[in-house]
């Protein structure tokens, strides 16, 4: 597989070596050592996982901060924004945090489901958090490399990052995400919802206003689901406007005619309100999807995922989504191109997953 970003007409592409992976085997160890690789403002996109096999990719997710009052006239209400998803933005409020938990110790939390099917295996299990760290207040990057995570019915546990930590001073914005393998941790898991706490977001209002929230991604086998190509990459990348693409070229792939698929974004500052953040999968045929790429929501395939606490509609600038493209592999392409295209606001991306129908 290859990957290249591309700014405006300039790229640059990097060889990448695909890994298949045997069924079951995960790639990593799991609960990593903690990082000595610091902190990057660009951590280029690789591949984290790639393995062909019965089964899918199942993901939990939830957002760590929210609305309070509106401090400008036009904003909707803040009920209205966290219950029916009305297109207000975090710039407009004084943001506070979320914290679900009974644990006088933290001071933000929320939590999500993880639904495997019955008799499924993880493979990988990836956990992905990040926020914006200068707000109304301004919180120190030292923590960005540490999370407390909580499995069903298990008490918390520090995680930290197992790689380069993002983390972009923008000025008006400090943006950051981290990630790290916790593969043995959810493959003995019970079923249930995962809590995760102590994200290093700042609240308060400015104009780029507040956002955080944190992302499971689980690769698991199954032999009662479909053969399939699933992968994971993941860095750190702004698109910060027009001609700032951010463009994934996946080849090498094993895709079958007619297949269905999907593709999993987790990015930051991703506004309902604002126009230009667009992600369009283009096949080497021309076959072409197009999608709204971050618009503050947590969603499968347009629909807002449920089994959260809080399962808010509109997360004032966290995604997690899973977006459609089977009509871009109608052929069975052997190459994709993700292309994430720049709007009026910036924003970033943190993590990509796709699975689809492999060939026999």
């Amino acid at each position: 597989m290859r990957f290249s970003v591309g700014f405006g007409k300039r790229a640059v592409v990097c060889a990448l070596s695909a890994l298949l992976l045997s069924i079951g085997v995960s790639q990593h160890t799991a609960v990593p050592a903690p990082s000595d690789r610091g902190e990057a403002e660009t951590v280029p996109f690789a591949e984290r996982y790639h393995a062909v096999q019965h089964g899918g990719i199942a993901r939990a997710a939830n957002s760590v901060i929210t609305c309070g009052a509106a401090v400008t006239i036009t904003a909707p209400a803040c009920t209205a924004v966290q219950r029916e998803g009305a297109g207000g933005r975090s710039g407009q409020y004084e943001m506070t945090y979320i914290d679900v938990d009974s644990d006088r110790n933290t001071y933000n939390s929320s939590s999500a489901d993880l639904r495997l099917p019955q008799g499924s295996r993880v493979s990988y299990a990836r956990l992905y958090w990040g926020a914006n760290l200068r707000v109304g207040e301004q919180k120190p990057p030292a923590d960005n490399d540490r999370v407390l995570v909580a499995e069903p019915g298990g008490k918390y546990k520090e995680i930290r990052a197992d790689s380069v930590v993002g983390h972009r001073d923008a000025d008006a914005h400090q943006g950051f995400s981290a990630s790290a393998d916790i593969t043995e941790l959810v493959r003995w898991s019970q079923p249930g919802a995962w809590t995760v706490a102590q994200i290093n977001v700042a609240m308060g209002n400015s104009d780029m206003g507040a956002w955080g929230g944190w992302t499971l991604v689980v690769a698991y086998e199954n032999p009662a689901e479909p053969l399939r190509e699933l992968a994971i990459w993941d860095g750190f990348e702004s698109v910060d406007g027009p001609g700032t693409d951010v463009v994934l070229t996946l080849d090498g792939l094993n895709i079958a005619r007619g297949a269905e698929g999907s593709v999993g974004v987790v990015g930051y500052h991703g506004e309902r309100t604002a126009g230009g953040h667009a992600l369009t999968v283009r096949a080497a045929d021309g076959a072409t999807v197009r999608h709204r790429a971050l618009d503050s929501t947590i969603a499968d395939h347009g629909r807002n995922v449920t089994g959260r606490d809080p399962a808010y509609v509109n997360t004032l600038g966290y995604d997690s989504n899973v977006l459609d493209v089977t009509d871009a592999l109608g052929a069975g392409p052997d190459e994709l191109e993700l292309r994430f295209t720049g709007g009026s606001r910036p924003y970033q991306l943190g993590a990509v997953f796709f699975q689809a129908d492999a060939r026999e």
